[in-house]
């Protein structure tokens, strides 16, 4: 999801610095969007430390100059199975990437983002609306993600910066692959998804570059679900 995202706004004309905490992941993604003429360049950070959170924004405000837009996508899952039997590790886990770290790192970029009236999108999950039986810590640290994303309205519009978000539904990625890889839990999540298919990287990049343009100026606070139709909310 984080690769189409960075093409599609690399296509549409941004800047764009991405990160992993792999260098092999981001020197391949590097290569990848400069091979179809994007301006690119990428960092090693986990989200989860600081000394890197800082180095990505040192980093691409020493390359670009300034930072625009800001998309939190990094995101783990430390769990499957029973919500009673998840340890306090796991739980632990979900909550300093998926939430905390998410959050400190906007934190950090926000001066920046005044500067240039961004716009932050936030990368949450249609489990945060309706949770996974399986992915209970998971799906709930989502829905804290899409309630962080309300709070975070009224200090960041003072600043004339937009924050928003995407609930992506089953995307078929390596991430999802339990969701999809075996055939019978593929016929029951296929069963609840009404276009009868799995989402791609690409459905998520246009919602994302959609919410980070001028398109989108009058939005704020907001989720949108890119989830083939599976019921979220009236």
């Amino acid at each position: 999801i984080g690769y189409e995202i960075a093409k599609r706004l690399g296509l549409e004309g941004a800047n764009v610095m991405v990160s992993s905490r792999k260098e092999r992941n981001v020197s391949e993604t590097v290569e990848n969007l400069k091979s179809i003429g994007i301006n690119a360049d990428g960092c090693v950070c986990h989200i989860g430390n600081k000394v890197d959170r800082t180095q990505l924004i040192t980093k691409s405000l020493e390359k670009f100059g300034g930072i625009d837009i800001l998309v939190s996508n990094a995101a783990v899952n430390t769990s499957m199975g029973n919500i009673f039997e998840t340890d306090e590790k796991s739980w632990d886990k979900i909550f300093e990437i998926n939430l905390k770290s998410s959050f400190l790192l906007c934190q950090e970029v926000l001066p920046h983002l005044q500067k240039s009236k961004g716009s932050i999108v936030f990368v949450s999950s249609i489990g945060g609306y309706v949770p996974f039986e399986l992915l209970g810590p998971y799906s709930i640290s989502k829905t804290a993600l899409i309630s962080m994303v309300k709070s975070m309205v009224p200090e960041c519009s003072r600043r004339n910066i937009r924050v928003n978000a995407i609930a992506p539904g089953v995307i078929k990625t390596k991430f999802s692959a339990a969701l999809w890889n075996n055939e019978d839990i593929c016929d029951s999540v296929l069963s609840t998804i009404p276009l009868k298919r799995f989402g791609t990287g690409e459905d998520c990049a246009g919602a994302v570059a959609f919410l980070a343009s001028s398109d989108a100026s009058y939005i704020t606070g907001e989720t949108i679900v890119v989830a083939g139709g599976m019921q979220s909310r009236l």
